[in-house]
């Protein structure tokens, strides 16, 4: 190459540098937060029980399970849970359904119930700061609808989410999967939903991030080392 060709590659390496360099720092910064951080603790296992186990047997439930499977549409399965102290058998076909162990619709779970139920899942000693039944939830649980969200007041806060129908644990959130999701976004540079890792924004940034490397590459080639250090022992 030519000392022109390198003085045009030298000009597009200094702006892209500039273009690119907060991207490339958060690149970095992001990929060390979330390599730091473990994923169990993103997920929350050491603060909350997402699933109890079932402390009743087979012989608990005494419901017909051919009839539950025939009052559910287009049924798919049937398992057997429990909540609190009361075994529920979950249906699942066109919809889900729940019911108790003896057959009868499962009755929508009380606060008082919901809250009892999240401080049994929970592991750490604090008390529940705020419990609230939203219509519909947050993003960090997928917009779900009907789910009640527990917060317990410890120093990561905490977050339960747990379906409002059956009072299941949908999912566990606190300040680490908080800052894992912010990284995350600036990661994939989706600041919307967050999910979208093949969005033109990110593609556009990764090729002038991939062309700003060649460039200086080539750069290093007008140069290079080894050349600078045959001419020092001349």
């Amino acid at each position: 190459m030519n000392k022109s060709s390198f003085k045009s590659i030298r000009k597009f390496h200094k702006l892209a540098g500039y273009l690119l360099a907060l991207q490339i720092f958060a690149w970095l910064l992001g990929g060390l937060v979330m390599s730091a951080i473990p994923l169990d603790m993103v997920h929350g296992k050491h603060l909350a029980k997402r699933t109890l186990e079932n402390p009743f047997t087979y012989v608990d439930y005494t419901a017909n399970l051919n009839q539950l499977a025939n009052r559910v549409a287009g049924f798919n399965s049937l398992t057997l849970h429990h909540f609190l102290d009361q075994p529920i058998i979950v249906v699942t076909g066109a919809e889900r359904a729940y019911f108790t162990s003896a057959g009868a619709p499962f009755p929508t779970p009380s606060e008082a119930q919901i809250r009892a139920n999240a401080q049994a899942h929970y592991l750490g000693n604090s008390l529940i700061e705020s419990a609230q039944l939203l219509t519909q939830g947050p993003r960090e649980v997928q917009y779900r609808p009907q789910v009640w969200q527990v917060t317990f007041a410890d120093t990561l806060s905490t977050t339960l989410y747990l379906d409002a129908q059956s009072g299941q644990v949908i999912t566990v959130r606190s300040t680490l999967w908080r800052i894992f999701d912010f990284f995350w976004m600036l990661h994939i540079m989706d600041y919307d939903e967050r999910d979208d890792f093949n969005n033109p924004l990110l593609i556009t940034f990764a090729a002038s991030s991939v062309a700003f490397c060649l460039s200086g590459i080539l750069l290093l080639l007008q140069s290079p080392p080894w050349r600078r250090r045959r001419q020092q022992i001349r």
